[in-house]
């Protein structure tokens, strides 16, 4: 069993960053290995160059391994291999109804930060007509996404490869149907080649852009050892030269730095009906918010900064009213964060809280928490005040733990002496204190219930394996200490306006234990 402070300390995590990075590399070159043996068909009616993949892995460095952009990466080719094996189980299923059924449920557990359910039962219930044809679908949209996103990782390589392919392929030109409409989740804009890891892109020429923009346009990228070109409806223009740099004509737009290690994306703009409309620059004054409340968190929480330097490599901002921040499993280090719809105090928490998402998912790589299929097993939700299965319930508590943390040490940091003009430098004011108190008091309240089920879970019910007792009884000692360093203030928040809120919160967790309460035996 992994010793309790170990969960939260940074070292500790470095680890097992680093331990993923070995994982991930060894798992790509297992995913050629397992398509050669097994899907060699399927393979090459995909056109996956699984010799240039190779060679991209032996050029990838260790570090690169954990960013979101090759995670994710590889993540996209893992996919694609279990829906190509999925094709070929369909193919010799007699049973057809029972395999549908159990895919639905498996993609709704395994992939629910995807489309793919909604691309394989598009009418939201398990048909198995036309299943083979949907899967085909997906199977080549994957492979499609996965070749072209290898191109540019490393600038430069898929030419230095093609020197030196030997035998009659070392002169031909190599094809990639290339989609240049952007992308939501990583956070690209329409129109761009994104070259490198951390956000860097190639503006086409003026001309070309209008090219690129027509719905009916069909682009390819050219590549050959002498460069790599793109063609629109037949016309070309040189992209990558032989001097492996942009062309002259393409403009290199770098990375948003907004500290070491820390870079800024576009801002995803979401509709009228809450889902992602398009992509836009973020705005003016971003970076100084940012940048003041990162370090509002390095001053009054050193730990904890010290997490979130190790975890959070890209922000991309959200501008959507009522839609809260999120990231991804497979996208490490990537925080999508509402920056239009929340306040200073709101931004210090959502960097906290998408850090600690990132967190647990790190620690999710190396621990499997859960023992046997419990997770259709479902808690009440103090947060979304719903039902909520258990990995749900356990990756709410460790965040708003962490975020209980935060305003703890926000309160103890400001009762040091600062002065108001003191708090003002950091973008804060007394009330934002005021309102951290109170937050860290709801926070322990809503921690303190979920755990209560989560303990049950994990000590009465064995519905979590030892790390995932460990782990639980490490959220316990630390909010715990929260709540213990917190008491304090309690009196004055009380006595503020954001008393009656508190009791009102605590007495619909009282209502919400009195209907979903769980056994003790």
């Amino acid at each position: 069993m992994v010793a309790q402070p170990r969960w939260f300390d940074a070292a500790y995590l470095a680890t097992l960053a680093g331990e993923l990075q070995t994982s991930m590399k060894r798992l790509l070159f297992d995913l050629c290995d397992d398509l050669e043996a097994h899907y060699p068909r399927q393979a090459r009616a995909l056109a996956l160059p699984l010799d240039y993949v190779r060679f991209l892995g032996s050029r990838l460095t260790r570090e690169d391994c954990s960013t979101g952009k090759v995670v994710g990466w590889i993540e996209e080719l893992n996919d694609l291999v279990y829906f190509v094996d999925l094709r070929q189980q369909l193919a010799r299923e007699r049973d057809r109804r029972t395999f549908v059924a159990q895919l639905a449920l498996e993609c709704q557990e395994k992939f629910f930060e995807h489309s793919y359910r909604e691309e394989l039962f598009p009418q939201g219930r398990p048909q198995a007509v036309g299943l083979d044809r949907r899967l085909d679908r997906l199977c080549l949209r994957l492979a499609r996404q996965v070749v072209q996103e290898s191109l540019f990782l490393v600038p430069g390589l898929p030419c230095l490869w093609l020197a030196r392919t030997k035998g009659s392929r070392r002169r031909a030109p190599w094809t990639v149907l290339c989609d240049l409409s952007g992308s939501f989740e990583r956070a690209e804009l329409p129109g761009r080649v994104y070259v490198g890891l951390e956000g860097a892109s190639l503006i086409p020429p003026a001309t070309w852009r209008k090219r690129l923009a027509a719905n009916s346009a069909t682009s390819n990228f050219v590549i050959e050892q002498s460069g790599i070109t793109l063609t629109v409806d037949g016309s070309a223009t040189l992209l990558w030269d032989d001097a492996q740099q942009p062309a002259s004509r393409w403009t290199l737009v770098p990375p948003h730095g907004l500290r070491p290690g820390l870079t800024l994306g576009p801002a995803l703009v979401y509709g009228k009906d809450l889902t992602p409309a398009r992509l836009a620059a973020p705005p003016k004054g971003l970076d100084e918010q940012i940048n003041r409340a990162w370090a509002v968190v390095e001053a009054a929480w050193p730990e904890g900064a010290k997490l979130l330097a190790l975890l959070t490599t890209r922000i991309l901002p959200l501008q959507a009213r009522g839609v809260v921040s999120f990231s991804y499993r497979h996208r490490p280090g990537l925080s999508f964060i509402n920056t239009f719809d929340r306040d200073r105090l709101d931004l210090i928490d959502d960097l906290i809280h998408e850090n600690s998402h990132h967190h647990l998912n790190l620690l999710l790589r190396k621990f499997d928490m859960r023992r046997g299929d419990h997770n259709q097993e479902i808690f009440y939700s103090p947060w979304r005040r719903s039902l909520r299965p258990l990995h749900g319930i356990l990756h709410a508590t460790f965040t708003f733990t962490m975020g209980a943390m935060l305003f703890e040490r926000l309160s103890a940091w400001a009762e040091r002496g600062l002065s108001p003009a003191r708090l003002r430098a950091f973008g804060l004011a007394e009330r934002d204190i005021l309102r951290a108190r109170a937050r860290c008091l709801e926070e322990v309240e809503s921690v303190r219930y979920s755990l209560h089920d989560l303990t049950w879970a994990a000590e009465r019910q064995r519905w979590l394996s030892p790390a995932g007792v460990a782990l639980v009884r490490a959220l316990d000692a630390g909010i715990a200490t929260v709540r213990r360093r917190i008491a304090p203030w309690r009196s004055s928040v009380m006595r503020s306006r954001y008393g009656p809120l508190l009791r009102r919160h605590v007495r619909e967790l009282e209502r919400a234990r009195a209907i979903y309460g769980r056994p003790r035996g």
